[in-house]
């Protein structure tokens, strides 16, 4: 994520979530199941798609679906991947799932990417 300009961790929840939903730079994704994926309506989406498409993430024709941009695929996929590792860890160390996952979501977002990729490694160090 380091050549990727930063976004809020409002906009890095819509790109994780089309990533997620197996949108990439070839895959598109329909705005409403972004909507009913985040829990939000579709004009929240829309204005998310709005400030994304400006900072290059990604592609929308009017009102149509949505496509990452290869540098949406990368910070969206990047996202996505801190989210999986975080909860996995959480889970290991015997948080709840359901607890697990909302904690995730909030230390995916303010964690450095060093930190990250030294935890990342203890994980994989200890198969977790």
């Amino acid at each position: 994520m380091a050549s990727a300009p930063k976004v809020t961790e409002s906009h890095e929840d819509y790109l994780e979530a089309i990533v997620m939903l197996g949108g990439t730079d070839k895959v598109s994704v329909r705005p409403v199941d972004v909507a009913n994926k985040l829990g939000v309506s579709k004009a929240s989406v829309n204005k998310a798609v709005s400030v994304l498409r400006d900072a290059g993430m990604l592609d929308q024709p009017y009102y149509g679906d949505i496509t990452l941009t290869k540098q949406g695929y990368k910070y969206g996929s990047s996202v996505f991947e801190r989210h999986k590792t975080l909860t996995r860890f959480f889970v290991a160390i015997g948080v709840d799932e359901k607890t697990a996952e909302e904690e995730a979501c909030m230390v995916e977002h303010d964690i450095s990417e060093k930190t990250f990729r030294k935890w990342a490694s203890f994980i994989e160090e200890k198969k977790m």
